[in-house]
């Protein structure tokens, strides 16, 4: 059916765009095989307003892909429709030599097969854009070799379903948690934190905003049809959504025993750091939701002193893992 209403949309946008008058629904009818198929010759009994209804949704479904539709009344007294190629055509794109080779940079991040086709051939546009010759973003021993990997198979299907506006089911293991439970989410971004994939949407379940870490998506992701049913902010709030869950907006200190030579990343957000011997030394670093999800990363070479609740998280999440 997705197909049927892709080549029907494709059909009457053709019609719209090639013609140099202004068509009727009438003409529009006759002209595109999908609505004669499906509704026959005008005047057909009980089939007027069913096309009118499957006319008028697939003339908003254009306009919202962006596809400028006029209505234009003639002397008559008939409403016409077309869409003229200068109000549909981009104005001519041109780029300085840094804005191409910043584009072209970009365009070396995605690694996954499904964006490395599209990646080459913007790259190839670039090209022909302006990029300069001695510029390659594909050159391995570039002084900046920007990455972001995806492993979580979860990433793809979830990509599709932000794009298309899908909710999704999936099954969730939480870190504390032995079993997955499955979650019903509306998408509304991805976001990539300390090399880790995260998923801020709506929780259907819970009725409220919620983040996902996409490692711990156990199983295959499920799209579901129907629409949203919370609005969604725009993407600056949820990065700091994304941000906040992950750690970086922190308001309290936690102290931590950190075993000497490990656990850099933890030194370097440290406020003060103290040597305690025998092999040990003593952070103070910033608190926020999501450190106690970090601390486990460093396995025993981090020992959580302070606060109680954190050391708490810790070791639930310690003995989540270890009973697999």
């Amino acid at each position: 059916m997705a197909i049927a209403k892709a080549e029907r949309l494709m059909n009457l946008a053709l019609c719209l765009l090639g013609t140099r008058r202004p068509l009727s629904k009438r003409e529009l009818r006759e002209s595109i095989e999908a609505y004669v198929e499906a509704f026959g010759p005008e005047g057909s009994t009980g089939s007027d307003d069913s096309f009118n209804r499957m006319f008028e949704r697939d003339k908003d479904d254009l306009r919202e892909l962006g596809l400028v539709i006029e209505t234009v009344e003639s002397l008559d007294g008939e409403i016409g429709y077309l869409a003229r190629r200068d109000s549909n055509r981009l104005p001519p794109i041109t780029l300085d030599a840094e804005e191409a080779a910043a584009l072209g940079l970009a365009a070396k991040v995605w690694q996954q097969a499904r964006l490395a086709g599209a990646a080459s051939g913007a790259l190839q546009k670039l090209r022909a854009a302006g990029l300069p010759e001695d510029v390659d973003p594909y050159e391995a021993h570039s002084a900046l070799e920007p990455r972001i990997p995806v492993h979580e198979a979860a990433f793809e299907p979830l990509m599709l379903a932000l794009r298309d506006r899908r909710p999704v089911v999936f099954d969730y293991r939480k870190a504390n948690a032995a079993q997955p439970e499955q979650r019903h989410v509306e998408p509304w971004a991805l976001e990539c934190w300390r090399g880790h994939w995260y998923l801020a949407g709506f929780d259907r379940d819970r009725g409220a905003e919620r983040v996902f870490r996409l490692s711990r998506i156990t199983g295959k992701v499920r799209s579901r049809g129907g629409r949203f049913t919370a609005p969604v902010p725009d993407v600056v709030t949820v990065r700091e959504t994304v941000a906040s869950w992950a750690g970086e907006t922190a308001d309290r200190t936690a102290v931590i025993r950190l075993r000497s030579g490990a656990g850099y990343p933890l030194r370097a957000k440290a406020t003060a750091v103290r040597e305690l011997g025998d092999g040990w030394d003593e952070l103070k670093i910033p608190y926020g939701h999501g450190l106690d999800a970090w601390l486990v990363e460093f396995g025993p070479d981090v020992v959580v002193r302070e606060p109680a609740e954190l050391r708490a998280d810790v070791v639930d999440r310690l003995r989540a893992v270890a009973k697999g």
